[in-house]
Order: structure tokens, then C-alpha cells, then sequence
């Protein structure tokens, strides 16, 4: 079927998939191909909006998929990529009501995501060698990351009120607006500490309540720390996907590697369910078969 238009905020989700989630180019695609047919089945059937949807309409979509005859695979990808678009309009109160939450998550597309090992996390924080302003604050962005596994909004969003450099700790306000205090390590402290007495005066052009500032001295957005994080990868000659959210990831991932307890990583990450960060109970997995293998007489 032929794509005339985005459904409303189609775009803004797609920009969000690739800035914030780091999705390969040919998965946006699919994506945008995806949703565009659900769009055009919503407005066949005199659906304008997102919030007109309710769960009927979505189990009618999927229907269609199957009398059109898609494979199963591409079926799954499409509900896939619908409930991802509701659940971010969810999220940003675009909708107050999911009509995906009943539906079953293809198993198909059940998996883990990947991270980088601690040797490749400290190459990447190694990466920004350069001397002034703006490699001052690339280096405390990178160490915040990594200190407080943030999403990227929540670094973007962090004022100067917010950090407390003495005590080590930092307020970062998540999704719906809820708000969490983390740690942060001394490394990570620092770093801002040196930011702060070096770099962020020679940048803020303007008055900001905000930590880090582009070199124009205003609020950084999504894609200045995409494209930073990027730059970094390239430079420290990872070649993994590399992008902000791989290094929450990877935060989770070692600190459970290390012997953290779920419940203490899921209020790390600011995650309202312990569902979401059960995803990361492979690394539990792992440790139990190291222990078998280690213990067994027989092992």
C-alpha cells in the first residue's frame, strides 16, 4: 500500500526511535512502511486521530494484516511497531489510554538487548582527548551516563540544581514526570566538578539553570548527544551500534554483573514496573551457569 501521510506523530515517534534508541536505518523504515498502513486502515475506517483508537481497532488492524496474507513475521513487526507508537504517545500524555496494553508482545521479537563491555565503556569514556569548553563537558556527559545510566532526556533536562557534587548524588526526572535520586561516582563527580570550575562559564552566552550547554549556551537536545556519542564510538574504535541508551544498558548489565540486586537496579533506572527491567535478568542467567559449571563436582 502506498503511504500518502503520517498518522499524527508517526514522525516525532521515528525521530525518537533513532535519536533516543539508536533503531538501524532499515528498521525506521520498516517501521514508517508499518505504521503508515495502520494509519491508512485507521482512516478508511474514519479514524483521525490516535486517541480515537480503542482495542477493537487494533484487533480489526491486526485481522487485516492476515487477510492481506503477511507472513507472521511482518504481522508481528507491525503490532510491534504499533504498540511501541502508542505506548511513547502514552508516555508523553499525547493518549491516556493505551489501546495496545492488552495485547499479547510477540515472542518473535522478544530479545535481549546488547551493551558494552567494561573494557569498551572505558574506551569510549577515553575517547575526548581534545583541551577547552566543549571536550571539558563532552568528558562529564560521557562519565554522567555512565555513573547514573540516564536516559538521554534526563541528561538534556538536569539542572545545576539538581547535582550535588559534594554528597554525589543527582535528581533526575523521568517519565510522567517522576523524579529519583541517584549516586554518582567520584570519577563522574570529577569530571562535572572540573566542567563547572573550566568549561561551562566559557559556554553559557545566556543564563541557563541547565548543567550542560550547547556551544551557543542553550539547553542540548537529543541529537547533540546522539551525534556526540556517536563521534566517540567512531573514535574509540567500537564497532558495535553504538548510542545513548546502549550505555543504560550496559550500566544495568554491570551492575548486576557485580552482585546488585534487581529491585535496587530497577530504582536506579527509574522504572515504574519490575517487568521492564526483568529483561536484564540474563545476566542472572549467566551467573547461575558460571556457578554451576564453578561448584558442580561435575561441572
Amino acid at each position: 500500500m502506498e503511504i500518502s501521510r503520517d498518522f499524527p506523530f508517526v514522525s516525532e515517534f521515528l525521530a525518537y526511535l533513532r535519536v533516543e534508541c539508536g533503531l538501524a536505518d532499515n528498521t525506521i523504515i520498516a517501521y514508517r512502511r508499518d505504521l503508515g498502513n495502520m494509519g491508512d486502515y485507521f482512516e478508511s475506517a474514519g479514524i483521525a486521530s490516535p486517541g480515537e483508537v480503542d482495542g477493537a481497532d487494533v484487533v480489526n488492524f491486526a485481522q487485516e494484516l492476515a487477510r492481506r496474507g503477511l507472513a507472521p513475521s511482518s504481522r508481528a513487526r507491525a503490532i510491534v511497531a504499533s504498540r511501541m507508537y502508542f505506548r511513547y504517545l502514552a508516555i508523553e500524555k499525547i493518549i491516556s489510554v493505551n489501546p495496545t496494553d492488552f495485547l499479547d508482545q510477540p515472542k518473535l521479537f522478544k530479545h535481549l538487548p546488547h551493551e558494552l563491555s567494561p573494557s569498551e565503556v572505558s574506551m569510549l569514556l577515553r575517547a575526548e582527548v581534545g583541551v577547552g569548553p566543549l571536550p571539558d563537558r563532552n568528558r562529564a556527559i560521557m562519565e554522567f551516563f555512565y555513573a547514573t545510566g540516564a536516559r538521554v532526556s534526563e541528561i538534556c533536562g538536569v539542572r545545576l540544581v539538581d547535582i550535588n557534587l559534594k554528597e554525589r548524588y543527582v535528581r533526575l526526572k523521568g517519565k510522567g514526570g517522576k523524579e529519583r535520586m541517584t549516586p554518582i561516582t567520584r570519577t563522574a563527580a570529577g569530571t562535572i566538578s572540573k566542567y563547572l570550575a573550566e568549561a561551562r562559564g566559557s559556554l553559557a552566552k545566556v543564563e541557563s539553570p541547565y548543567l550542560f550547554l550547547s556551544r551557543t549556551g542553550r539547553k542540548l537536545d537529543r541529537v547533540n548527544i546522539f551525534l556526540l556519542v556517536k563521534r566517540l564510538a567512531v573514535k574509540a574504535g567500537i564497532t558495535k551500534n553504538v548510542y545513548p541508551h546502549l550505555l543504560r544498558h550496559s550500566f544495568a548489565t554491570h551492575l548486576l554483573e557485580g552482585g546488585a540486586n534487581l529491585r535496587a537496579v530497577q530504582m536506579l533506572l527509574g522504572h515504574a514496573d519490575l517487568s521492564t527491567t526483568e529483561i536484564y535478568t540474563h545476566v542472572h542467567d549467566k551467573r547461575k551457569f558460571n556457578a554451576y559449571h564453578e561448584f558442580h563436582p561435575r561441572g
